[in-house]
């Protein structure tokens, strides 16, 4: 029985410990598991992609015709060579003939597959064979993604500092093929210069409507008029809707206020920061702090009935909507200036 550890898959991708046998690269990544069985494939097929020792089936097919799968794996290569067989999509329908060609494949066929359950019949039949690997592709975690992001850029010979790294990591989400889209891109900015910054990550990566919201609501309630005027011609250039900026706005001031309330029951504003779920990124935890210091409670809800007055006419004169809204934000940002 050989179910392997997450831990463990990168080092069975590396030196796998068989000729030949039944390898299921399976869990909720889509993306690292096609690129396990692509990597799995590579290593014993070759890096051809036409090789014509590497089959690629999808299970669709398979449906269709239960027996390929065995002649498949039997069928003996015109070199000689061992046969690779990968299947996209694999579900229950092959454990019928997974289960004939279990003791004696004869051919590395490689599964991919979802999120299955320790007692799911494939995983199950997968897990109990002893020429049989099943392998967990779970989301990368905070560190599972730093080391990768780390080795990409160490074996490019690009140098990114910590914050650039915590900025991406940040950024990247849970699906290994996209992680590796996004890298690839910021290798290819930086070929030349081999050198990344924080503000290369956020131009390139970032979702750029979600940063200028930010850059909006921070700099309305820190007080800072003239990067509220900058934000919000960006936004207009991003075609971000007024709605959503006012929405932002609102759900920021609630949340300010309730952080307040935590403040004044005695905690320091690091401490409410640290247990804010989810917790904000880090490079706006001193303009956070900032307005923490700066705004009471009275004053949070002046600004909540301010921001949802604007939200109301807006909605009333649509095609004023863009001033209803920069009228209300410029209002409150001078409230924060004044205290």
């Amino acid at each position: 029985m050989v179910a392997l550890k997450a831990h463990e898959v990168q080092r069975f991708v590396d030196r796998p410990d068989l000729e030949a046998g039944i390898i299921l690269a399976y869990g909720p990544d889509a993306g690292l598991v096609r690129e396990t069985a692509q990597r799995l494939a590579r290593r014993f097929a070759g890096n051809d992609a036409d090789s014509m020792n590497l089959v690629v089936l999808d299970c669709a097919e398979l449906d269709a015709d239960p027996s390929r799968l065995a002649v498949e794996a039997k069928t003996t290569s015109l070199f000689g060579d061992r046969r690779v067989i990968r299947v996209r999509g694999a579900g229950k329908s092959l454990v019928m003939p997974l289960t004939e060609l279990r003791d004696d494949p004869g051919s590395v066929i490689i599964l991919e597959a979802g999120n299955l359950t320790p007692k799911d019949p494939l995983r199950a039949l997968v897990e109990t064979t002893k020429l049989g690997r099943a392998l967990p592709c779970y989301p990368d975690t905070d560190e599972s993604l730093g080391r990768l992001i780390a080795e990409t850029f160490s074996k490019a010979g690009i140098r990114a500092d910590q914050d650039t790294v915590a900025a991406l990591r940040d950024t990247l989400g849970n699906d290994r093929e996209i992680t590796r889209r996004e890298l690839e891109k910021l290798l290819l900015y930086a070929a030349d210069s081999k050198v990344l910054t924080r503000e290369d990550v956020l131009l390139l990566c970032a979702d750029n409507a979600a940063l200028v919201l930010d850059q909006i609501i921070d700099a309305t309630a820190s007080g800072h008029a003239a990067e509220l005027d900058t934000a919000l011609e960006r936004a207009l250039a991003q075609s971000v809707n007024t709605q959503q900026i006012l929405a932002s706005a609102l759900n920021h001031f609630a949340t300010l206020r309730r952080w307040r309330s935590e403040s004044d029951a005695g905690k320091s504003a690091g401490a409410v920061l640290d247990n804010a779920r989810p917790r904000p990124h880090f490079s706006r935890r001193s303009s956070l702090e900032r307005q923490l210091r700066l705004w009471t409670d009275e004053a949070l809800s002046a600004a909540l009935e301010r921001l949802q007055l604007a939200v109301a006419d807006s909605r009333k004169r649509y095609g004023l909507q863009d001033v209803v809204s920069r009228r209300a934000l410029l209002a409150i940002c001078t409230m924060a200036a004044e205290r």
